[in-house]
């Protein structure tokens, strides 16, 4: 898989099929070897004699001083640790200086990630990516591959800069706050191949002296009051005893801290895991922090930290009320109790043994055969009298053998007052899997609050049960369309798709026709279930015809699972002047435009022929007939709609063009030739244009995906520039931004 924004070529990357995106800069020779990760090659740098090593790119890669770049690359090597790093040049090519890495702490020949990231220099105006390491002998081989340079690859959605969230520029994003310094250091970690936010320097607390140790990070990002954050990070605990930590800082205006919740590592060893700790932002809470640290640390004991991320929490399901840290339990047991009986809430252990969502799960505990009541807290729903919800966790058992676990819903009104509870589902749980567990019940009048309750009944002493996923939702339609007719667009909501399953989503006329409907990857033909909510915008659907969307839900090798099919729905084009002239990836460029005379088409075809001697009929040979090729007149008539037109048919895209019904044409996509632009009348100031538009019918574009922010927000904005003015010199174009677009 390509790595997105990448300067690099796939070959200089991934070093397939060969190495000529590489050169030796210093005492190496290069060859392509075999056990890569994405895909089989990988290059190989063998030294000449002993002494440093260098190879790099044979490119030099454009760059603008003063803004900051990362390179990063999975190296082996079993003789001796390497480092990475970022050869500055001007415009002559001559080297203007070198950012490098640290050193990786030691020599490992398994797959490890090497990074580093810096500001391009003063004068600065192109880069190369440089390999190195330091053999004590010739003929020693160094491995690489997966190899990126190009602008700081971020986690979506985090609060913190890249400068905090990663520490591959330095370490002054962090401070001490008791009993501890800090520094960088690149640890032999062998990353997911296409986990790019994680990899190369990690923060390393080291405690002073014995006792307690922690650091602070020290952008401090705005919060929401109301709004519940999740914090996490990658912890490696120095020995698998250590109490390592991370903490969610809260402060009001005056950088007072005004609440803190911590999340404490069950390691099952000394390696790298994320801990993850959540909890809503208080009514006068105006920014947030992290900290992460040690309790009772020996002197000189280390804790490193990776990837260091603060963002909205995730709802496990669309629409639940239950905050993350009660649904997923990845801090604790949070709100739940036992209302009654033997058993006993526990936090599973160790990190990762037992988890349908995160790394843990709630341990329910009865030492007899015997029923018991686990209860959530109390959470508010609105406009919950007479409206239909749905409790749902997910479990199984780990130890013993429970006959089945009731799931409910209990109400209360404002003053905490019990309403009693839903029917409930009693759900048996026939082996040691993972299954999910719904159960519905209407809201009795006055409910304000619920919680979900759950009768538990172990038929054997010492049996242990796992709950996790917690949610708790109102019951919405599982598929739901809406028209937008003056945007020329159908909305199509599906909700509660299940996880681990492929989706395939078409369009279906009145006479039956299927044609699948475009999404972020290309037309939705099997495309993975990342989310239990989908909302897709169908730009291309017609207008003036009745359609609906039937959906496949499929397995994972292609086989039917299940079907949905939405409600009949309708777009108008209430002015049949107008037309839609639409590019399938870039439906912010869509528009109507007045139409001045369609066209008057031709249906081409290339043809040879051949006069033979003393016939009177010529032989013509014949390849089969093109497809419409005509002169489409239109207007436009504002400077708006002009430049929104120049912008439509600047990328040479193929584009949808969509007429009103009963005007003689279909819906077709079409290919714009040399465009004619002229005044309307001979006034400089006049403001419409005729526009001719030599139109060439083409087929459906298959693999165009619909552009988007791809879940940007302006929080990631702002916590990359600090002002408008920033971004200026980096987007052109507020497009350019919305799809992050960056020139520099």
């Amino acid at each position: 898989m390509a790595i997105p924004g990448n300067f690099l070529s796939e070959t200089t990357s991934t070093i397939d099929p060969n190495t000529s995106g590489w050169t030796p800069k210093l005492n190496c020779t290069l060859s392509k070897g075999v056990g890569g990760r994405v895909g089989d090659g990988c290059l190989v740098v063998k030294s000449v004699a002993a002494g440093e090593m260098q190879a790099r790119t044979v490119s030099s890669y454009p760059v603008t001083a003063g803004t900051v770049y990362q390179v990063f690359s999975d190296a082996a090597g079993a003789s001796v640790p390497e480092r990475i790093g970022i050869r500055w040049l001007n415009a002559a090519g001559t080297e203007i200086s070198i950012t490098w890495s640290l050193y990786t702490m030691a020599a490992s020949s398994g797959w490890h990630r090497v990074g580093v990231a810096g500001a391009a220099p003063s004068g600065a105006t192109q880069a190369q990516v440089l390999l190195s390491s330091s053999p004590l002998a010739g003929l020693v081989n160094q491995y690489w591959e997966n190899v990126y340079l190009g602008l700081p690859i971020r986690t979506t959605g985090n609060l913190f800069g890249f400068g905090t969230e990663s520490s591959e520029i330095d370490a002054s994003g962090w401070t001490p706050l008791a009993n501890a310094t800090i520094s960088r250091q690149v640890p032999v970690i062998s990353w997911a191949v296409d986990n790019w936010t994680a990899g190369g320097h990690t923060i390393a607390m080291t405690a002073v002296a014995a006792g307690n140790a922690s650091i602070l990070a020290v952008n401090g990002p705005s919060v929401t009051p109301g709004v519940e954050y999740l914090a996490y990070a990658y912890l490696q605990p120095p020995v698998l005893t250590a109490n390592a930590w991370i903490e969610l800082l809260y402060f009001d205006g005056n950088g007072n801290q005004i609440a803190s919740y911590r999340s404490v590592l069950a390691a099952p060893g000394t390696g790298m895991y994320r801990q993850r700790v959540s909890a809503k932002a208080p009514d006068n809470a105006a920014s947030c922090s992290v900290t992460a640290g040690l309790d009772g640390a020996s002197a000189g004991q280390i804790l490193r930290i990776e990837t260091v991320v603060v963002t909205a929490a995730p709802q496990l399901q669309a629409g639940t009320v239950v905050p993350y840290a009660d649904g997923s339990m990845e801090q604790g047991v949070g709100q739940w109790t036992v209302a009654s009986g033997v058993a006993t809430l526990a936090r599973s252990t160790p990190w990762g043994a037992q988890a349908s969502d995160g790394s843990y799960s709630l341990t329910v505990s009865s030492s007899t055969a015997t029923a018991s009541v686990v209860r959530s807290g109390k959470f508010p729903v609105s406009d919950a009298p007479g409206n239909n919800f749905r409790a749902q966790v997910t479990s199984h058992v780990t130890a013993g053998t429970w006959s089945s676990v009731n799931v409910k819903i209990r109400w209360y009104d404002a003053a905490n007052v019990d309403l009693g509870a839903s029917t409930g589902v009693a759900w048996s749980l026939p082996g040691s899997g993972w299954y999910s567990m719904p159960a519905d019940g209407v809201a009795p009048a006055g409910a304000t609050q619920a919680s979900i309750e759950l009768t538990t009944t172990a038929t054997a002493g010492s049996s242990v049960l796992q709950v996790d996923a917690a949610s708790l939702w109102p019951v919405l339609p599982l598929t739901a369309v809406t028209g937008f007719d003056a945007d020329g667009y159908v909305r199509l909501t599906l909700r509660e798709l299940p996880f681990g399953f492929l989706l395939r989503v078409q369009r279906e006329g009145p006479d039956g026709l299927r044609t699948l409907v475009r999404g972020p990857s290309g037309l939705i033909d099997g495309d993975p279930t990342v989310s239990d909510l989908l909302i897709i915008e169908d730009h291309e659907a017609p207008f003036g015809v009745s359609l609906r969307y039937h959906i496949e839900i499929l397995n994972a090798d292609g086989s039917g699972a299940s079907t949905r099919s939405s409600a009949q729905i309708m777009l108008t084009l209430a002015d049949f002047n107008e037309a839609w002239l639409k590019d399938p990836g870039n439906p912010q460029r869509n528009m109507r435009v007045v139409v001045q005379q369609a066209p008057d088409w031709d249906l081409p075809i290339v043809q040879t022929k051949h006069k033979v001697r003393n016939r009177q009929n010529a032989v013509v040979l014949s390849d089969s007939r093109g497809g419409l090729e005509g002169d489409l007149a239109v207007w436009t008539r504002s400077d708006e709609e002009r430049k929104a037109l120049r912008l439509l048919l600047g990328s040479g895209n193929t584009l949808l063009w969509q007429v009103a019904p009963g005007m003689g044409e279909d819906d077709m996509y079409v290919n714009a030739g040399q465009v004619g632009l002229d005044r309307v009348g001979r006034l400089a100031q006049e403001p419409w244009r005729t526009w001719s538009l030599p139109l060439t019918q083409a087929d459906m574009p298959v693999t165009t995906g619909v552009n988007g922010a791809a879940g940007r927000t302006w929080q990631d904005v702002v916590a990359v520039y600090a002002t408008c003015a920033d971004l200026l010199a980096v987007y052109a174009t507020c497009e350019d931004l919305l799809l992050d677009r960056r020139t520099g």
